[in-house]
């Protein structure tokens, strides 16, 4: 809607999975690197381009200007300007103003992520005080493959690969094979 009232095609559309907190988002990394200098990145709001660290935000932005990319954000009107033909002086006071804007936006979006993350943390430790906090269910189908690769040898980089789990579980149930295999070596020697 926005591009076509504002003439502008759309060229890809891009649609990332990894949380805007994160520098490494394969699907922004693929659009930056199929950009040509001058294009449009239409973004629905800031946020989801950033909630990064302030260094990591400077690398992004860095990447973005070294392109020379024009970031136009639906929840910021006033980068809508870099959407149209302008005169030298007003194109170069909107892109200044666009960056600030940018840069100060950028930092609330980290401060209100981290806000959020504080006050979870707050409501989890709350609950697990008192009793009622359960955790996330554990995913059975999912660890008992895990296992299955862990037994049949498998890489780490493999099992991860194959059923999405993070390192630190695959660590976790790799600790519990062991420990399992270690209290049934001793219940065997203590029944021979």
């Amino acid at each position: 809607m926005f591009a076509t009232e504002h003439g502008l095609r759309i060229a890809a559309r891009y649609v990332e999975n990894e949380s805007g907190a994160k520098l490494h988002r394969p699907e922004l990394f693929r659009l930056l690197s199929d950009c040509e200098p001058g294009d449009v990145l239409l973004v629905e709001q800031v946020d989801r381009l950033s909630r990064l660290t302030s260094p990591d935000w400077i690398k992004l932005r860095n990447l973005i200007d070294a392109k020379q990319v024009r970031v136009v954000a639906l929840d910021l009107p006033t980068s809508w300007i870099l959407t149209a033909p302008t005169d030298e002086f007003t194109g170069r006071m909107f892109a200044a103003v666009n960056a600030m804007m940018l840069d100060v936006l950028a930092a609330v979006a980290r401060k209100d992520y981290e806000d959020r993350r504080r006050r979870q943390a707050e409501g989890t430790a709350k609950a697990k005080a008192a009793g009622l906090y359960k955790g996330r269910p554990e995913n059975k189908t999912r660890n008992a493959a895990i296992s299955s690769l862990l037994r049949d040898g498998r890489s780490w980089r493999d099992i991860m690969d194959a059923t999405g789990c993070s390192r630190t579980l695959l660590a976790k149930i790799a600790r519990d094979r062991r420990r399992q295999a270690e209290a049934d070596a001793a219940m065997s020697d203590a029944h021979p």
